[in-house]
């Protein structure tokens, strides 16, 4: 398991509005991009993602810009991540539900990727953006 750089912009972008949205509520793509050292076309792509996943609400015109639609507490990072495309599994072979692999059944090794992949999938599910923000 690699988390890309997508995955890795995305959580810093949500903890980024988290902090920073304020009174008004709206966040630019350029203060985000300067913020985050990035360039504005790259977080317009990607704050575009957030906002098809529904973790962002969206403004046009002048005022507008970015903001969290829910309370930080609420978002979780395996669901950023996994928003983003990043799969957390740590072997291809539990990338499908069920199993697609035709050795799952002697598989020596498969119950140790299976808990390694729930351990992974519980650290992500217990981390919200509020715990980033501390």
């Amino acid at each position: 398991m690699l988390i890309s750089t997508r995955g890795r912009y995305a959580l810093r972008f949500m903890v980024d509005l988290a902090e920073n949205q304020g009174e008004e509520g709206f966040i630019t793509t350029k203060e985000l991009a300067d913020r985050q050292e990035v360039s504005q076309k790259y977080a317009e792509r990607l704050m575009a993602s957030l906002s098809r996943s529904k973790f962002v609400d969206t403004q046009h015109g002048k005022g507008g810009g970015y903001r969290l639609g829910r309370s930080p507490e609420e978002y979780r990072v395996s669901d950023i991540l996994t928003a983003m495309d990043e799969e957390l599994a740590p072997v291809a072979c539990l990338t499908c539900d069920p199993n697609q692999c035709k050795r799952a059944e002697t598989c020596r090794t498969l119950p140790m990727w299976q808990k390694l992949g729930n351990m992974i999938t519980d650290f992500f599910d217990g981390i919200t953006l509020a715990d980033l923000m501390k």
